[in-house]
């Protein structure tokens, strides 16, 4: 167990997800899902924005403390990022506005990976943009991240996705580019001057295209309440804040209720653990978004870390994960022993622990993300080594690749 350390107007989300009665039950211990409709009816009217410009972090706090840094890897990440984009470059990227639609990975992973090319590219542009302004406090990169996000919005751009509850990869890639791009924004929103048009035109089109992807609820029994629906939440809390959307907001925070009310007595999120193989890598997915979305949430001055839903917290998920990492026998039979253990070796699904151990005292994720920093993930949330790691945690970067290769394939109890 980890212990602490330390309004627009907008269209109404789908009033048939109320209606929606999905009898939901999970094989992972016959463990009772919320329905869309039990969710729909949680009372969250006493979580409201109440600071629009705080994003998911203290901007101004954390520049000040990188620029007396003497950190190894905090200074190298600024070095790098201080070599930021050419905002010029940047800008002759087309916004997307055609008929979005995307191949399954699973079936067609080289055609999910050619179409999705050009979406990756503006996660990282948006990513890298507002990494640039943190680690220099340049004008340059920040009102370049205004003009390159207004331009999207001028167009209307992502609105025009397809989807189908059989062909839903379309509708689950426009999620985290919202997200990216509202996290982006989130950075340097508070330090731009002017450009009051360009930034009503980008809040209007966040909020109105978060608004259409929230209207559509997800196939039953998975992406209405799995990993794809935190994911959504992530994008809501974030636009929600930054457009002072409550019903957006409430959609977010509700995410994080009904993750500890499926949560299993052991930890598990049920829905995570059908995936097979890929059982731990999905409990692991699901902290990705739960976890970042917290940490949105938190800064609107709601203690939503300390939140316990029937005996449930989110440490319970958090040391799930890393007893089957230990152990993969102690999945027992909800999945395989035999777990894909590929991600371990890869930072952008980890970039939560920055997160998490600036809040708590953890050490078997500070041992285990030592392997792997600096970490980033160019949607949600960009450069958190950077944003969150505490300057004394680390110094230098673990060159220890024959240790990731034994995690990737046998597991962390194995070394």
């Amino acid at each position: 167990m980890a212990h602490a350390r330390h309004p627009l107007t907008h269209r109404p989300l789908n009033a048939a997800l109320a209606l929606l009665l999905a009898g939901l039950s999970s094989s992972a211990g016959a463990q009772d899902i919320l329905t869309i409709a039990e969710r729909e009816a949680m009372d969250l009217s006493e979580y409201h924005v109440t600071a629009p410009d705080a994003g998911y972090f203290d901007v101004a706090e954390r520049m000040e403390e990188l620029a007396s840094t003497d950190n190894a890897i905090l200074l190298q990440e600024i070095d790098d990022l201080s070599q930021g984009p050419s905002c010029k470059q940047l800008m002759k990227q087309e916004p997307i506005t055609t008929h979005l639609r995307v191949p399954g990975y699973y079936p067609s992973p080289e055609a999910w990976e050619l179409a999705s090319e050009p979406l990756f590219q503006f996660e990282d542009n948006v990513a890298m943009l507002a990494g640039s302004f943190v680690a220099t406090g340049d004008d340059y990169y920040s009102e370049c991240l205004i003009r390159f996000l207004d331009q999207w919005a001028g167009q209307d751009a992502l609105t025009d996705f397809y989807y189908d509850s059989m062909e839903p990869q379309a509708w689950f890639a426009t999620e985290s580019m919202i997200f990216a791009a509202a996290m982006a924004y989130a950075n340097v929103r508070p330090f731009i001057e002017g450009m009051e048009e360009e930034r009503e035109n980008i809040e209007a089109w966040l909020n109105g295209l978060a608004h259409q992807h929230a209207d559509i609820p997800g196939g039953e029994g998975n992406s209405c309440c799995n990993n794809h629906f935190y994911r959504r939440a992530l994008y809501a809390s974030m636009v929600g804040v930054l457009t002072e959307d409550n019903e957006l907001f409430r959609f977010g925070v509700s995410a994080i209720h009904a993750a500890l009310h499926d949560m299993t007595d052991d930890g598990a999120f049920p829905l995570e653990i059908e995936r097979g193989r890929r059982a731990s890598h999905y409990q692991n997915y699901a902290l990705l978004y739960l976890i970042t979305n917290m940490q949105v949430i938190s800064r609107q001055g709601y203690d939503i870390f300390d939140l316990e839903v029937d005996g449930h917290t989110i440490h319970d998920g958090v040391d799930f994960l890393f007893t089957v990492l230990d152990d993969p026998a102690a999945l027992g039979d909800m999945a395989p022993h035999e777990q894909y253990t590929g991600f371990l070796k890869d930072p952008q699904y980890f970039t939560w622990s920055e997160v998490y151990l600036q809040r708590f005292d953890a050490p078997r994720v500070e041992d285990f993300i030592r392997q792997l920093r600096p970490l980033y993930n160019r949607s949600a949330g960009g450069y958190m080594t950077l944003y969150f790691m505490d300057p004394e945690a680390q110094d230098h970067v673990v060159l220890d690749t024959k240790k990731q290769e034994t995690q990737a394939f046998e597991g962390l109890g194995n070394n």
